[in-house]
Parts: C-alpha cells; structure tokens; sequence
C-alpha cells in the first residue's frame, strides 16, 4: 500500500467539481463504473448491450474481455466513464481455474510443475486472441492449488495483464507430458475491482433502476455503482492544484509547479492518475521521474499526458 507526499500545500475551491461519491445521481449515472459479475454464456459485448438498455445510458464498455463461459468480474464503465476502463488493460488479475489433466498423476508431480509455472513464464497467445501471435513473457505471481481430485486440479492465479489461463492450462500439460485443458473458468480481481468490492449481477441492476426510475429511490443504484475514480485505485497518482486542472484537460503536460501530493512509489515510465484534491480522476499519463525526484523538481514537464477524462469546463481557465 503506497503512502502519500507533500510537495506543496494546496486548498481546493468547492465552487468547482465535486467529492466523486457526493455528485448527484445523474452525474454519478454519467460516471460511473460497476463490478458486474458476469454470468456463463452471453459474449462480453451482449452484456455491454445489455446494461446499456438497463441503465437506458448513451453508451457502456467493458474492461478485459471474458470469453462466453467464463464467469466473474467485468469492470463496466457507463457513459462518459467508458473511457476510463483503458486504465485496467495493465491492471492485473486473478482468476479460480478449474484444471482437467489428460492422466492420473502424483499430486508431487503436479505441484512441482506448478512451481515452475510460477514467476516469469512464456507464452504464446492462442489462435483467436486479439494481439499478434508470437511469444511473450508474462509475470505470474501466484499459483495457488486449492484441491486436486483425480484428474482434476483446482487452482486459483494471480497473473500479468494479457495472461492466458486456457494456455497456461496447456503449456502446464505439456510439461507433465501428459496434456492438460481448462474446464472452468471465474475471474475474481481485476486490478481494484474483487468479489469483495460491491460485487452485482445484472438483476441487481436491473431492480436498483427500476427503484429509482419508477419509486425515486436512488439508494439501491448507489450500492450498485461506484465512482469512475475506482477504475485508478490500482494505479500511483500526484493530485494537483485547481489552477492545473484546465490545462491537463485542454491537452497540456503536468509540470512540476502544478504538483500537490504524489505517491512514494512511482518509478520512471509508471502510469499515473493525475487527480484532483477532491479525489477526482483528471486523466492518466507516463511519470518522467520517480517519487523522490518529483519531489525534489522545481520546475520542468513532469507528467506526459496521454488520457484526459475529465469534462474540459468543470474547472476554470487560470491563463489568457
């Protein structure tokens, strides 16, 4: 858990934006995110489809495409609050895999193998992915098997963005000479978002709109979305000064002077959340420096900016 620093002490004005879990509810409809648990069967894209006539939004998008039989975490994001799910294509995972070996084997056997499917491993992306098909190394950082049963092998994985768990499946077959396949498949984390973090299914959303179209009850939509600042908590952040806010939305770079607190663990070339004091998420960019030299820096581009999701007028221009 990173820790925050202090590079220079700014107020924030409250005339302009808003503490992200205090604005109304059709701004907290326009940005927001859900922790859908998807169920077997539907494509991702039918689900999007789905919650946009739910929610009777503009526009939704997803976070990490699951394949149609597997279950669990789909980050959604609703209406302006899509652009934001870009930010959990390098987040990582975990999922629960239910593994069926070809042969019966030595429970030793298989947790030696396991073993060394664990760290840096190699893969190659199966034929119907979305990225080019050549080998890549991928972090995997737990490998944890829950139960082995005659052929079958319960395991849950903690894994790099872009991991293939149908392919680790295999590769780890072919290492015990044997074969091995994926059987079923539930994703639990991506990045932030967990089974344990205001998990809802699609009839959850379904009942809390109607409470608030039909009865004006706006509690139970609360409960089930969450600000689009959650699709950042995986990420360091720097918060900036309200003066800085229209610069970074109309385009510009994060200079050093415009800087209020940071995280302690940002490293060159880290993606970062550039917020607001209020915890608002203002765009995302590439750190030049590490914490300690931001820190340190009076003056110079800090920041590369790369996404802007912030609305361009929320907060006043402090140039002519």
């Amino acid at each position: 858990m990173s820790e925050l620093l202090e590079k220079s002490r700014f107020e924030t004005d409250f005339k302009y934006g808003c503490v992200p879990e205090e604005r109304t509810i059709e701004e907290y409809l326009n940005k927001g995110v859900i922790n859908l648990d998807k169920p077997s069967g539907p494509t991702s894209h039918e689900v999007d489809s789905w919650v946009l006539r739910i929610l009777e939004a503009d526009k939704t998008g997803h976070g990490g495409t699951l394949d149609p039989k597997v279950t669990g975490i789909l980050p959604m994001g609703i209406n302006s609050a899509t652009r934001s799910m870009q930010l959990l294509s390098l987040a990582s995972k975990e999922y629960v895999c239910l593994m069926n070996i070809h042969e019966s084997l030595d429970e030793d056997i298989i947790r030696g193998v396991f073993d060394e499917f664990t760290g840096k491993i190699f893969q190659m992306p199966p034929v119907k992915s979305a990225v080019k098909r050549e080998i890549r190394a991928r972090e995997v950082y737990y490998a944890n098997i829950s139960e082995i049963e005659d052929r079958f092998v319960l395991f849950r994985i903690g894994c790099q963005a872009g991991t293939y768990v149908r392919t680790y499946c295999h590769d780890i077959g072919e290492a015990l000479g044997c074969g091995a396949h994926m059987a079923e498949l539930r994703r639990t984390q991506v990045g932030s978002f967990s089974e344990d973090n205001n998990l809802v299914t699609l009839q959850d959303i379904t009942d809390a709109y109607y409470y608030y179209k039909h009865e004006g009850n706006e509690k139970y939509l609360r409960e089930s979305i969450m600000p689009m600042e959650e699709a950042a908590s995986h990420l360091p952040k720097i918060y900036i000064k309200d003066s800085t806010v229209a610069s970074i939305t109309h385009g510009a770079d994060l200079a050093a002077g415009g800087i209020s607190i940071l995280s302690d663990d940002i490293r060159p070339g880290d993606t970062v959340a550039i917020m607001t004091l209020k915890g608002e998420l203002v765009g995302s960019g590439i750190s030049r420096y590490s914490s300690q030299d931001i820190l340190d820096a009076e003056n110079g581009i800090i920041v590369n900016t790369n996404h802007v999701f912030m609305d361009e007028n929320l907060y006043p221009i402090s140039w002519k």
